[in-house]
């Protein structure tokens, strides 16, 4: 037995007193190759070696007892063992012969592990985290396939090349995660953070091991370790968020950042799905936005759009929705070739995926630099679609908001609007019971491009009639807007009056924000100047003490000059002039005089004549 132990020292004494340990010593073995040389010439000794540990290793798998076996053993002891297989299989791998050049860098890679693990090891923490054992035991596994690998290299009959080749280029790929994990462990700063092992969540039990103190290494996981090491951690975090997920996104860091958005590239679409829904999750927070562009999420996020599930369609856009809020971001999806995808999701997508598609489309109709180049993707016709047969009522609202935007400077984009029915498509849209601003602000912007007898077509009037009734107070102001730019013509000023419009205006005199009562005194007095609506404005009598109201000379009042012209057109009248008296006129445009408004020193001339001539007349 003195010969067998010489042998066993010299070969890997560590592997097998590892399999002792766990009472998987089979002396038969050993036995047949100390008095057996001929089996000795057919196999090598670290084949039979790597051979008899798998063996031992896939039964212990199918008993159950891998995982307490490796918790069994401290981190010390696999650190030992993880620098004991490193001069056995850098001496096992320089023997090789054939596969020079894929054998050259495994070995240069080999060659890193032991300065790897002197800086893993020499962190103050790295006996009291879970992550050091675990990397410890990736990194010995990795070692162990190295010297198996090796052995067949070296055997008389070495197995197919293609599969040599192949296990050959895994076996690399392994020592890259491996030099890269310990790097990222030490990066992250996680060994700091003491906590047991995370694992998986299953239908029966709750996420109560995941607390405050090991979220961090929790996070870690989504960067360290196999594609399946990380899977499970992002299974264990969907489970977190539905418990506390304030805590998981206070925890976050940009590089926990940057392995999520690696993850939608997966090859699994469950991953990919996953991965997308705490992505959403975090940009639904508003947190972390910046990180998350600066990081190359959009890229990502568009291939989904194009070509993901139905899944981590839903999530991406809604993703895209709330990213491209910002200009800088929405400028960026542009870039990246977002417009398309959109433009397709407003196409084809359910209802849910249109509204957020068109969302997204209006953020980025914001930037007057890209209008051109959504009309050239077909933005105006999808959007005008979408006004007629979307299910949604933001969806509606959404392409409203869209060509609002396209339409605002832009004479040819106002005509192919036009040309595309999006004129027709947006008074339809209008006849619902709570007009919205949007929709109105979009007609306003028309309004010039079309010719009148057009206008009296669409039933035009007969609309905006409806929003200075019905609608909110920012659609009442773009109605009087509209009035303002489709006053251009005794025609048209006519056909305004006659439509009902002149007490509805009146009416909006009395708003309280400044800008309503601007826009309605300004399109009162665009239609005044006709006699025909100064009669019609003359018969209200709420026309002459709001228009009074409106001389107010504080900077804030901005429709003073609109109610100046107003007065003077109807100062013609002796009654006009007496109830102007009588609500304080003079005394507001002695101001408005002194300021020099246009109007102001006339009117005040006609009011204090009257008022002369009317005391003359008592006397």
């Amino acid at each position: 037995m003195l010969e067998l132990d010489k042998v066993v020292e010299h070969d890997q004494c560590d592997t097998f007193r590892f399999l002792q340990q766990v009472g998987s010593f089979h002396f038969p073995i050993f036995f047949c190759k100390f008095w057996f040389p001929s089996i000795s010439a057919r196999l090598s000794w670290g084949q039979l070696v790597m051979d008899f540990f798998h063996c031992q290793i896939k039964t212990m798998v199918e008993e159950g007892k891998l995982e307490v076996l490796a918790n069994q053993r401290s981190i010390e002891d696999w650190l030992s063992h993880a620098r004991e297989l490193v001069p056995v299989a850098l001496d096992r791998a320089r023997e090789v012969k054939g596969f020079p050049a894929r054998w050259r860098k495994i070995i240069s890679k080999l060659e890193q592990i032991p300065s790897c693990l002197s800086d893993l090891s020499s962190h103050p923490c790295f006996s009291k985290n879970a992550l050091s054992k675990e990397q410890l035991q990736a990194v010995s596994r990795t070692l162990a396939e190295a010297i198996k690998l090796a052995e067949s290299c070296l055997g008389e009959k070495c197995e197919g090349k293609l599969r040599m080749q192949s296990d050959l280029d895994s076996l690399s790929g392994k020592l890259d995660l491996n030099l890269r994990d310990c790097g990222l462990l030490i990066k992250t700063g996680v060994l700091g953070e003491v906590s047991e092992p995370v694992s998986a969540p299953n239908s029966s039990t709750k996420m109560e091991a995941v607390t405050s103190s090991n979220i961090k290494e929790l996070l870690a996981r989504l960067q360290i370790g196999s594609l399946e090491a990380k899977h499970r951690a992002l299974d264990c975090i969907l489970e977190l968020m539905k418990e506390d997920e304030k805590s998981l996104f206070a925890a976050l860091g940009r590089s926990n950042i940057g392995a999520l958005i690696q993850m939608l590239t997966a090859t699994s679409t469950c991953i990919r799905e996953k991965s997308i829904t705490v992505i959403c999750s975090i940009i639904e927070s508003g947190n972390y936005k910046n990180w998350l562009v600066s990081e190359g999420v959009l890229p990502p996020l568009i291939r989904l759009l194009e070509s993901g599930s139905s899944v981590g369609k839903e999530k991406a856009v809604i993703s895209v929705q709330r990213l491209s809020m910002s200009a800088e971001t929405a400028r960026a999806l542009v870039g990246h070739g977002g417009i398309q995808p959109l433009i397709e999701t407003c196409r084809t997508g359910d209802s849910i995926l249109q509204a957020a598609a068109a969302c997204a489309l209006k953020n980025i109709s914001a930037l007057p630099e890209v209008r051109q180049s959504l009309s050239e993707q077909g933005i105006v016709k999808v959007m005008t679609n979408l006004l007629d047969c979307g299910i949604l009522l933001g969806t509606k609202e959404y392409a409203a908001e869209c060509l609002q935007n396209l339409t605002a400077a832009n004479e040819n984009l106002r005509k192919l609007v036009i040309s595309e029915g999006g004129a027709r498509s947006l008074l339809a849209y209008l006849d619902r019971p709570l007009p919205q601003e949007s929709a109105v602000s979009a007609l306003r912007n028309l309004v010039g491009s079309l010719p009148p007898e057009k206008l009296v077509s669409l039933n035009f009037l007969p609309r905006l009639v409806h929003v200075l009734k019905s609608g909110s107070l920012g659609a009442q102001q773009a109605a009087a807007s509209a009035i303002c730019r489709a006053c251009d013509s005794e025609e048209m000023k006519k056909l305004v009056g006659e439509a009902g419009c002149i007490p509805l205006l009146i009416k909006l005199l009395e708003a309280k924000p400044h800008s309503a009562r601007e826009i309605a005194a300004q399109a009162v007095s665009s239609l005044i100047t006709l006699p025909q609506n100064r009669k019609e404005i003359k018969k209200d009598d709420q026309s002459v003490p709001n228009l009074v109201q409106l001389l107010d000379s504080s900077p804030q009042n901005t429709a003073k000059k609109y109610a100046v012209l107003c007065l003077l057109c109807l100062s013609s009248s002796q009654k006009c002039r007496r109830m102007m008296i009588s609500h304080g006129a003079i005394g507001y445009l002695k101001k408005l005089a002194e300021m020099d408004i246009p109007g102001a020193k006339k009117l005040l001339e006609r009011l204090e004549m009257g008022k002369l001539r009317s005391l003359l007349s008592r006397n």
